[in-house]
């Protein structure tokens, strides 16, 4: 008897144990060289399956060794282009092939492969795949009530975090180092037990990285080259809340309720984040509301009439126009990353899907500004209209967010309305921030005093900076704006610069004040309360003092693209670009020590402005 096992058989380790009961007593057992090069491809790979076939076909050896089976390997390895059609079944057909030929009997537990041999008129022995009771896995011993996470590496004691959110400990839960092959054991049981419980599934499977959703733990292995030893990382949601549970819910509660929106909750990591979208999620869908998520991986833990989804294709934006056709009334993003992540947040937004996406954030502020350059300005009160912020658990900060046409705060000139993005606090209804458009920049400005009663505020800073930067645009030397009200200011210029700085009949200064809607009034730096002498005024334009920081003088290239500043010996470093001895802008040195700003940047502009004045670009 002869029996031609194919790769589904020899990786699930049935054909060893068809042998053991009896079932091939006495037969041949014909392993095509087909086989072979598909599990020694897959073991090259990292794949575990090509591992435990491998593990197989040593197991047939000693069983042929010990006479209870002959042995063959039969066929030819399968060419670079049939190799590249597996997935079309060429290597499976090669299979079939063999087993034509030698009358033997084809073994699979792969069904459709069962059904096609049938078709051929193959004698077929099919095995459906082996399902075991999965019990707990060993990583599990690490985890009690109060940890988050466990984190395990070969050569390094294991550790966890443990505590109450946003009171987190990073301790260690062993005395003990663990060597390669405890590691190894580990995550082949954590693999196993997703792929043969039903309450597991491999969410991501790449060469040197795998993540398994087992019950409620996400784990994520990494073994070399990709990582410099074998780790794994284990997460369980240690809290589970309901919406009741945080402060100010019932506002929150009315405002999720009344219409479809758009919703950003933001924090640090380890914050509360997922926690507290979850409780959202379980809210809509007990309010009527379909929810669906899209994740990758699946992490949030929700009941099981909210489907999970992941990406379509390798791509959220194929997942975005499938669940277009489901039509939820909202969907959970968690987590909006990347441009990719917020194109497609803001699609699904403006097509009419209530979104709520999770988002890393140190400040409430910074979740919207992530939006800036990756969506329209003037939509983004339409993606977004409510920030939520996350910190230790709690809902620390909620912002409303919406567009009205209007003078910005600080500015008073009529003519200088425009779209203004409105952010302001849900609980207190006070304004928080403005976005806009100013000078062709986007501008976000604090309608507080972030750093205390003493200190400038926001729009005193943007303010200071466009009246500089028009200014230095016309005058050669060392330029001080003093602001004196929200609608006027004194600039103080060398005194060669007056004549160029107000102009003919004052019409450029005039110009300038139109512009920006304040009143500017010009003066020489002798005139400014407490100047001590023409030299001071000289240190600021960028003089050394004794003992400061002398800068390097270096010649900036101007190519189609970019301006070229050469730093050669500094790479990875930060510096500082000056001109004339004025601070223009930090940067990295990239490793082929140089700086390069892309030209039509406003940074640019008045690079390409100062050199054109023939002023010394300087580097500290």
């Amino acid at each position: 008897m002869n029996v031609v096992p194919d790769t589904s058989v020899v990786i699930d380790g049935r054909v060893s144990l068809a042998i053991e009961d009896g079932s091939f007593e006495d037969a041949t057992i014909c392993v095509p060289e087909a086989v072979v090069a598909e599990l020694e491809a897959q073991a090259n790979d990292g794949l575990d399956g090509g591992w435990e076939g491998l593990e197989e076909l040593q197991a047939l050896t000693a069983l042929a060794e010990d006479g209870t089976i002959d042995l063959e390997y039969v066929g030819e390895r399968p060419t670079a282009i049939e190799r590249g059609h597996a997935s079309e079944g060429e290597i499976d057909a090669l299979i079939r092939d063999l087993a034509e030929d030698l009358e033997a009997t084809f073994f699979t537990s792969d069904v459709v492969q069962a059904e096609v041999a049938k078709a051929k008129g193959l004698e077929v022995e099919y095995v459906s795949p082996e399902v075991r009771e999965v019990g707990t896995l060993t990583i599990e011993e690490y985890f009690d009530s109060e940890t988050m996470s466990v984190h395990l590496k070969t050569d390094a004691v294991p550790m966890a975090k443990r505590g109450e959110l946003g009171g987190m400990h990073y301790e260690p839960v062993a005395e003990e180092p663990l060597d390669e092959g405890t590691m190894d054991t580990y995550a082949r049981e954590v693999v196993d037990g997703a792929r043969e419980s039903s309450d597991g599934f491999i969410e991501l499977s790449e060469p040197g990285m795998k993540i398994v959703q087992f019950r409620d733990y996400r784990i994520a292995m990494a073994r070399p080259p990709f990582s410099d030893g074998i780790e794994i990382t284990a997460v369980k949601p240690i809290a589970q809340t309901d919406i009741e549970d945080y402060e100010h819910a019932d506002e929150l509660k009315g405002r999720l309720l009344e219409a479809q929106r758009g919703v950003l909750i933001s924090g640090s990591p380890g914050a509360g984040k997922s926690t507290f979208a979850q409780s959202v999620a379980r809210y809509l869908n007990d309010n009527d509301y379909a929810v669906k998520t899209m994740e990758k991986p699946r992490d949030l833990q929700v009941g099981p009439e909210i489907t999970q989804y992941t990406e379509l294709g390798g791509r959220m934006e194929k997942t975005a126009d499938a669940l277009l056709m489901v039509r939820p009334d909202y969907t959970i993003y968690d987590e909006v990353r990347k441009t990719d992540d917020f194109e497609v947040f803001g699609d699904m937004r403006l097509a009419g899907v209530g979104m709520i996406g999770v988002v890393h954030a140190t400040r409430p502020i910074d979740a919207l500004q992530r939006l800036i350059g990756r969506v329209e300005l003037g939509v983004i009160p339409q993606v977004v209209d409510t920030v939520v912020y996350i910190e230790a658990g709690e809902v620390s900060t909620v912002y409303d967010v919406k567009t009205e046409v209007k003078v910005p705060a600080g500015l008073t000139e009529e003519d200088l309305a425009r779209p203004v993005i409105l952010v302001t606090d849900f609980r207190t209804g006070e304004p928080a921030y403005e976005i806009y458009t100013f000078n062709r920049q986007v501008v976000t400005v604090p309608l507080t005093d972030e750093d205390g009663p003493e200190s400038e505020s926001g729009v005193d800073r943007i303010a200071k900076q466009e009246i500089e930067r028009e200014i230095r645009s016309i005058a050669h030397g060392y330029v001080d704006v003093e602001l004196k009200s929200q609608d006027r200011a004194v600039v103080y210029v060398d005194e060669g610069d007056i004549s160029s700085v107000i102009g003919k009949g004052g019409g450029r200064i005039t110009d300038i004040e139109n512009r920006l809607g304040i009143d500017i009034d010009v003066r020489t730096h002798d005139e400014k309360p407490g100047h001590a002498s023409s030299s001071a005024a000289g240190d600021r334009a960028g003089n050394t003092p004794a003992g400061g920081q002398a800068g390097r003088i270096v010649t900036p290239e101007i190519t189609s693209r970019h301006v070229v500043i050469p730093v050669d010996g500094n790479h990875g470093e930060t510096v500082e670009i000056q001109a004339g001895g004025e601070y223009l802008f930090t940067a990295t040195v990239s490793r082929g020590g140089e700086i390069q700003v892309s030209r039509g940047s406003s940074i640019a502009e008045e690079l390409e402005r100062a050199i054109d004045r023939k002023q010394p670009i300087t580097v500290v």
